[in-house]
């Protein structure tokens, strides 16, 4: 038998900031998420994404220790189009989010973008630049 990978986690220090940050980028989680210690949002081809609080990792690790510094995880969300990158940034910053780079034309075809979320993760956006 092999393994199949399944899902992504995140562990988390506020669900109730890290619930919305996600739902603005078009992440659907079950009503009143941002109250629970374990969340989880579908994902394309039947992957999912995973919130646990540091609480709920506790409860079966005591001795967890989040990472003192940012980039526990990048994720990476691919928009329709170049518009749209700078729109959902754009979005994301209004909303109170962290940007680490601001949308820009990268050489290698891409419109590209970086923020934040809330526990310092790296969540690039971007989409093939069309000339």
């Amino acid at each position: 038998m092999t393994a199949r990978f399944d899902a992504i986690g995140i562990t988390v220090s506020h669900m109730d900031r890290s619930v919305p940050f996600y739902r603005l980028l078009g992440l659907e989680f079950p009503e009143k998420a941002e109250t629970e210690g374990h969340v989880e949002a579908a994902l394309p081809g039947g992957m999912r994404l995973m919130l646990d609080t540091e609480e709920v990792v506790r409860s079966f690790d005591p001795e967890y220790e989040p990472p003192t510094r940012a980039g526990r995880i990048g994720l990476a969300f691919l928009c329709d189009s170049a518009e749209q990158v700078d729109e959902i940034y754009s979005t994301m910053i209004n909303a109170g989010h962290r940007g680490k780079m601001e949308p820009f034309d990268a050489f290698w075809g891409q419109r590209y973008a970086t923020v934040f979320d809330p526990d310092e993760n790296l969540v690039d956006l971007f989409a093939p630049l069309r000339h």
